[in-house]
Formats: C-alpha cells, structure tokens, sequence
C-alpha cells in the first residue's frame, strides 16, 4: 500500500461585508485542490455563506499570491453557527449546554478563549432541527447568543 500524498494547505481569504466584528477579511485553513479549487479545512468565525468541508473556487492574486474566496464549487452539507458565550456563563454551565450539542455530532474552534467567539461545525448527517432547538435553549437561558453563518442542511 502506497502512503497517500497529503495536499498542501492555504489560506483562503474572505472579504466580510458585515462589520460588527470590526474585520474587512477573514482566512480560514483550506486544502489546494487545482487550479482555483480548495477545501475547507475549518469552520469561518465572520464569513458567511460557507462552512467546513466546502469546495470553493478562488481567484489567486498576483501581488500576494493570496487565494481569495469567489464562490462556492460544492456544498459539503455542512452549517455553521457562532456562539458569544456570555462573560457570567460558569465553565460547567457552558458544558453542561454544549455537552448535548456535541452529542449531535457538533464541534467548535474558539478564536482565543472559551468567552469570545466559538465557530460551531454542524455535519450534514447531525439533526439541524434538534440543533437549533438546543441553540435556542441556550440563548433563552443566556447561556450565550448565538447567530447562523449558514445553513448547508435541507431544511
């Protein structure tokens, strides 16, 4: 058996239109593919429209040689949420909310710690309804807000 040969990773770049976060770009992690093909490799934190595992067509730019993101090629059925877990929210709090979540088949990246912005990976096979649901209860509890980065499911 041959070793299968790893692809190399980039940074995709994302030009945010929203600006509450205070960014004008985003770079999320994504596999080269070929030609102006990639595959994203982790979920967006601002980025809208996209989630883990897509395939995305890029346009690479000559002066940076930045891949910057055009469209999507192929949709993973993938959706992504973001949770602000609010400051008062008690680690155990937290987890006794999320651990259901996770159950689902869910997972998060945080961009520095666990009270500043958690970028959640719901799979295609996870129940999105059921999801939600738990998502809302959280925020009903004020657990934390949360918002939709996408939905990838059919709903």
């Amino acid at each position: 058996m041959t070793k299968s040969k790893e692809r190399p990773l980039v940074k995709v770049v994302f030009n945010l239109e929203d600006d509450w976060h205070g960014f004008e770009t985003e770079t999320v992690w994504a596999e080269y593919l070929s030609g102006n093909r990639c595959k994203l490799k982790n979920s967006p934190f601002y980025a809208k429209g996209v989630s883990f595992e897509d395939v995305v067509h890029v346009n690479k730019e000559k002066q940076s040689d930045a891949f910057v993101f055009e469209s999507i090629s192929i949709a993973a059925g993938h959706s992504t949420y973001r949770i602000i877990v609010a400051r008062s929210t008690a680690l155990s709090l937290f987890e006794k909310y999320w651990k259901p979540i996770q159950d689902l088949g869910c997972s998060y990246e945080a961009t520095q710690d666990l009270y500043s912005i958690l970028a959640v990976d719901v799979p295609s096979k996870a129940d999105i309804h059921e999801v939600y649901r738990l998502l809302e209860k959280g925020e009903d509890d004020e657990i934390w807000d949360f918002d939709e980065g996408h939905c990838g499911h059919q709903v």
